[in-house]
């Protein structure tokens, strides 16, 4: 991870007939890319990821956004039942703190199981786009790491060729 807040953005592969919904799709990709990376590397330091539980408006209203984040980390994405999780959070410790005599619960485990739960759409990852997906994951990674690390150093000129192919390929 890139821990690093002068980093900025780039879109490669852009050509006179890229249109807005290329563009749009291109920065959900990246930033699923992004939430990749996170799970990653705390899979490296031993913190398995099975599923992703997002909340808020994008959860709640956008499957396509959904669809793709699924697809590009090949882990199952589940939405909070919740859409004011912050103010759950606080009305959790809330109910902790009343104790269970005062109508609360006796410890957060307890309270968290009684007032948090999940919305039953589940967005599984589908195989062929997650296989298409882990090989731009490889081009991203490229470039992250090109951009971001001063080791990188790599060769970068496949990069754009091999978008270029990858985006025939996909419009055929």
């Amino acid at each position: 991870m890139l821990v690093d807040q002068r980093l900025t953005g780039l879109l490669m592969g852009q050509t006179l007939y890229t249109t807005p919904a290329e563009i749009y799709r291109a920065l959900v990709e990246a930033t699923a890319f992004g939430a990749l990376t996170i799970i990653s590397r705390s899979e490296e330091y031993g913190l398995k990821v099975d599923q992703i539980i997002n909340c808020g408006g994008i959860a709640e209203k956008n499957p396509l956004v959904m669809q793709i984040y699924a697809d590009v980390t090949g882990r199952p994405i589940r939405i909070s039942r919740s859409a004011q999780t912050c103010a759950l959070g606080a009305a959790i410790a809330g109910a902790v703190v009343a104790g269970k005599a005062a109508g609360g619960h006796p410890d957060y485990a307890t309270a968290q199981k009684a007032m948090t739960g999940l919305k039953p759409r589940e967005f599984k990852p589908n195989p062929a786009a997650h296989a298409a997906y882990k090989e731009l994951y490889s081009l991203y990674r490229k470039l992250h790491d090109a951009f971001g690390t001063r080791e990188a150093g790599g060769d970068l000129y496949d990069v754009m060729k091999r978008l270029l192919e990858i985006r025939a390929g996909a419009r055929r």
